[in-house]
Order: C-alpha cells, then structure tokens, then sequence
C-alpha cells in the first residue's frame, strides 16, 4: 500500500467523516480497477464502462447491502456516520438516500485503508461482484 502516514483505529474513528469518505472513494475506486483490470481483457473502453457502473452511487449502496451484516460495531458506526454526513450536493443521477448510503460505504473503506485494517477490506472486496 501507499500509505506513509497509518493511524491507530482510534485516531483514524476521530478523522472526519468528509475526510474518510474523500479517502474511502478513492480506495473503493482502485480496487474496482484493480479487480476489472484482472478480470477482463484490455480493451480500455469496455474496462472502463465496467468501472463507471461498479462505482456509481447505486452500485456503492447495492454492494454494502452485501456487505452489511459483516460489519463490526466500529465500522457500522463509521457507516452510520457517514450516512449522516451533511453532503452539499447530490449528484443529478442519483436520490439523496443512495447518496448517503454510498457515502457511508466510502467512509468505512477510508477509515480501515487509513488504519491499516487490508485484510478487512480485501474480506469486502471478495463480496464484489464484477
């Protein structure tokens, strides 16, 4: 991993849920790219069109339903936080409540990449379906 800076669980609870969400996208987003990449072959447009429906708001909210009753308490509380979040826009494609829900997701991903939980998030990403 890339990460120079690892935060205690404890600290990396405390950073702001716009902070974790910010992270927890890219992270999600790599490991989409990741998992396509390896998946399908190397025509670059038709990977990218896979990648653009997995990371969609509707994809992020349909996979942590997949993933929701594997959640700790920590990370549920992570969620609910993010899903909480006053968010300033919501994108046009997208209802508010898929919105949160796909913020809650990205901020459980950024609070365990940036406290070096990788196993946990590879145990989430085993529930991808590409």
């Amino acid at each position: 991993m890339f990460l120079n800076v690892m935060y205690s669980e404890k600290e990396a609870f405390s950073l702001s849920l716009e902070k974790l969400a910010f992270v927890g996208d890219a992270v999600f987003e790599l490991l989409v790219r990741e998992r396509i990449s390896a998946k399908y072959g190397t025509n670059i447009g038709e990977i990218n069109k896979r990648k653009v429906c997995a990371v969609c708001c509707e994809a992020q909210a349909e996979f942590f339903r997949t993933i929701e009753p594997m959640l700790n308490d920590r990370e549920n509380s992570v969620y609910k936080r993010g899903r909480n979040a006053h968010i300033g826009r919501v994108p046009k494609k997208s209802s508010p409540q898929v919105y949160h829900i796909a913020t809650g997701l990205e901020a459980v991903f950024g609070y365990l990449y940036l406290s070096g939980q990788f196993d946990r998030i590879e145990e989430f990403a085993k529930r991808l379906n590409l």
